[in-house]
């Protein structure tokens, strides 16, 4: 999430042409959602997972079609099922193995689709996606595998959406100085408030919810707030090379599904990382 600048317009949107009122709707519906499910079925959790992060695979498919770039929506949507499921029921071994084996069903599909020319671009978009967003998400699954993964997750995506809220506040009000030119908009006291906001919610549910040490929940909101900014930058990078503003258009105020998983998923293996180690 990029932050903006301050103000908003007459139709309630902010001066950079977000609408505010709208993403703050949608964000408390998909929080409502999210915790809802890992509290009551968590299986019935791992179904909105799967169509989430499936709508975010079709906008990427959709992204690199705009470049004549083919990335088969199939086999991509099979492999991100079974990677969710493998990793639920199986653990990191049945991932890791999901993910080799329909790499290579990827790169077989393709091969018998639109001949010579192209391929090489074609199958490193096709794994590219069955990785990013659909083997990272799966992260989602192993969080959830453990006795007490309904208090993990939560932690991970609170962690997460802390550092959007953070950065966003923090750089509206205070924002001057430019980090990258990758992302005009995003400052480094965006950054700061990011990182500030991050700690706290880190600190605070890992000590209530986990019975963790302070230090722990802190140093997992820490590294929360930077890899979710480099997730943005990650996912601006994607767009700038091909040439779009937004990657879908499903969220009202967010844009697509994929400009709201950027920062979860480059923030879950490490955070799924810290909390294997620590509890």
């Amino acid at each position: 999430m990029d932050e903006r600048t301050a103000g908003t317009s007459s139709s309630g949107g902010s001066r950079s042409g977000r609408n505010l009122p709208a993403a703050i709707a949608v964000g408390v519906v998909l929080g409502a959602l999210v915790i809802g499910t890992i509290y009551t079925i968590k299986g019935l959790f791992l179904l909105v997972v799967v169509g989430a992060v499936g709508v975010g695979v079709l906008e990427l498919i959709k992204a690199f079609a705009t470049r004549d770039i083919k990335v088969p929506a199939v086999p991509v949507l099979a492999g991100l099922v079974a990677m969710q499921a493998g990793a639920y029921w199986g653990g990191p071994v049945w991932l890791l193995a999901s993910f080799a084996g329909f790499a290579l069903v990827l790169l077989i599909w393709r091969m018998f689709s639109d001949g010579t020319d192209g391929y090489v671009r074609d199958a490193s978009a096709s794994v590219f996606t069955l990785f990013y967003p659909a083997m990272l998400t799966a992260f989602v699954a192993l969080l959830l595998s453990e006795h007490d993964g309904n208090h993990r997750v939560l932690i991970f995506i609170a962690v997460t959406v802390a550092s959007d809220i953070g950065g966003y506040f923090a750089g509206v009000l205070f924002g001057r100085h430019q980090m990258t030119s990758i992302s005009p908009k995003k400052t480094w006291e965006g950054l700061a408030g990011s990182l500030v906001a991050c700690t706290a919610v880190g600190g605070w549910l890992v000590t209530w919810l986990l019975g963790g040490e302070i230090w722990q929940g802190a140093l997992i909101g820490a590294l929360g707030a930077v890899l979710a900014t480099v997730g943005d930058l990650i996912e601006s990078m994607i767009k700038r090379d091909l040439g779009i503003k937004d990657l879908g258009t499903i969220l009202p105020g967010h844009g697509g599904l994929m400009d709201r998983l950027d920062s979860l998923v480059t923030t879950l293996v490490p955070v799924w990382l810290l909390m294997t180690l620590f509890f």
